[in-house]
């Protein structure tokens, strides 16, 4: 758990992912899944949806989202023309509930902007997909004063381009910013700028 007061408080602005730092990616992919279960039981009538779910869900659990639907295939057989519905359902889908910041985070972000920081998500991944995860999170009032950038639209990280850009835009340098991040890419970012790091796993 994060507190504001754990921070250097010198810098100017705080740089953040977004997948889970900020939320559960599972809060969406589970939802996802849901939703092209529901889709596939409606438009073919097998497999049941629940079915489906449960094992999207376990399979999510024991091996991570990469190559799913392959998994899926092999299990139910069902038609490969559904891949496309799979991924664009990733990049579109209207969720049941929205999306909740973790609790700490929330508040983390809540006391800088008291403080007067400033709030970037970079985030990595495929644009829309980020988008519209980012557009169906409850942010209880904090999103206007938040700004989003998409490393991918530019270079993935850890290339340096979106850090580069982003410090030229709010007129920022690397001594004024903090990265906040959870992985061993986040680290190799926030490096590839000489930008500080905060490693929330410690």
């Amino acid at each position: 758990m994060i507190r504001y007061n754990n921070l250097d408080q010198s810098k100017k602005a705080y740089i953040f992912e977004f997948d889970n730092l900020l939320y559960p990616e599972k809060d969406y992919l589970l939802q996802v899944y849901y939703l092209f279960a529901n889709f596939v039981e409606y438009t073919e009538a097998f497999p049941p949806a629940t079915e489906l779910v449960e094992f999207m869900k376990k399979a999510f659990e024991h091996h991570g989202k990469e190559r799913l639907f392959d998994k899926v295939l092999d299990v139910f057989a069902i038609d490969e023309k559904y891949r496309e519905n799979f991924e664009r359902l990733h990049k579109t889908a209207r969720l049941p509930l929205k999306l909740l910041l973790f609790d700490d985070k929330y508040q983390l972000l809540k006391d800088m902007l008291a403080d007067g920081k400033e709030i970037l998500i970079v985030t990595g991944g495929d644009p829309a997909m980020q988008l519209n995860k980012v557009g169906q999170t409850d942010w209880q009032g904090l999103a206007p004063n938040i700004r989003l950038y998409f490393a991918d639209e530019l270079k993935p990280k850890p290339a340096p381009d979106i850090l580069t850009e982003v410090m030229n835009i709010h007129k920022l340098k690397p001594e004024d910013m903090l990265l906040i991040g959870n992985t061993a890419l986040d680290r190799q970012f926030a490096a590839s700028v000489a930008i500080d790091f905060f490693d929330e796993r410690n």
